[in-house]
């Protein structure tokens, strides 16, 4: 065979074989690459959009928190201004129900003490017409007498 009667084949044969690669192998392969590029794209795309998404939940979730320790320590102060304002609400009532009671008692007292009186008025009374009746040595009727035993009670 002639070397040049073999290049031409080879030749023949190359570009056949290029030919047919490219219209049956290379735009498919192509196709499967672009389709490839094209989801690695998407999911890049789709992760940052995620990042962001994060990003965003984590900025919400940190507002939420502050917002909550705001109510809370709102609450826990509110709570606290209403237990002071219990505790002298019941001082109050305590110094009025004090109060109430040492009047009470100051007012017994008071009756007590003139019942004392009036109880020692009555036993002087009796003592001292007990001793008129022993120096006169006779019996003093009270009935007769009552009046100048009030006013004896009386100057008591």
């Amino acid at each position: 065979m002639n070397i040049n009667a073999s290049l031409f084949i080879q030749m023949v044969v190359f570009f056949l074989g290029a030919w047919i690669c490219m219209k049956y192998i290379w735009p498919p392969l192509i196709n499967a690459i672009e389709n490839r590029q094209k989801k690695i794209a998407e999911g890049l795309r789709a992760a940052d959009l995620g990042q962001n998404a994060l990003a965003e939940a984590t900025q919400k979730q940190q507002a939420i928190e502050a917002e909550a320790r705001a109510q809370a320590m709102t609450i826990v102060a509110d709570g606290e201004k209403r237990g002071q304002s219990i505790v002298e609400q019941a001082k109050s009532q305590a110094e009025v129900e004090a109060a109430r009671i040492v009047q009470a008692a100051k007012d017994e007292a008071a009756q007590e003490m003139q019942r004392a009186k009036e109880a020692l008025r009555d036993q002087v009374a009796q003592l001292a017409v007990a001793g008129a009746e022993q120096i006169l040595k006779r019996e003093i009727n009270a009935d007769l007498h009552k009046e100048l035993l009030d006013q004896l009670k009386a100057k008591l």
